[in-house]
């Protein structure tokens, strides 16, 4: 069974870190993009950052670019984001993504076939 479990999320202050695992299951991600989307009351679903675990090559959007950042443990199949110097405009529900999208259209999220449970990150300001 493919599956993806989320962990971390959470309420935090502006300034503050918080670190979002995603352990994947079921079938080898090797081939995979695999990263985070999110989404804020009353907007669409956007790109945060995404890994692609053959090339280990992570890509981030411009709004996270120098404060997230991925990590994996190959062995666990577990994906990280450190999300660092947290901004109130980064309150959104993650949620994990896995998929394996043609180049050009990975930072959509329709790309992705497999998705966690999704958790919520809350900063307060």
């Amino acid at each position: 069974q493919v599956q993806l479990v989320e962990s971390g999320g959470g309420l935090v202050q502006a300034g503050e870190s918080l670190r979002l695992s995603c352990a994947a299951s079921g079938r080898s991600w090797r081939n995979d993009f695999m990263g985070w989307f999110r989404q804020a009351p009353g907007k669409e679903r956007e790109f945060v950052a995404i890994h692609n675990w053959s090339r280990s090559k992570s890509d981030y959007s411009d709004s996270v670019k120098g404060r997230f950042t991925i990590s994996r443990d190959t062995a666990k199949n577990t994906l990280y984001l450190q999300m660092n110097s947290l901004k109130p405009e980064d309150t959104a529900f993650y949620s994990c993504a896995a998929g394996r999208p043609i180049l050009s259209n990975r930072f959509n999220p329709d790309g992705y076939n497999y998705w966690g449970q999704g958790t919520q990150v809350t900063v307060s300001s």
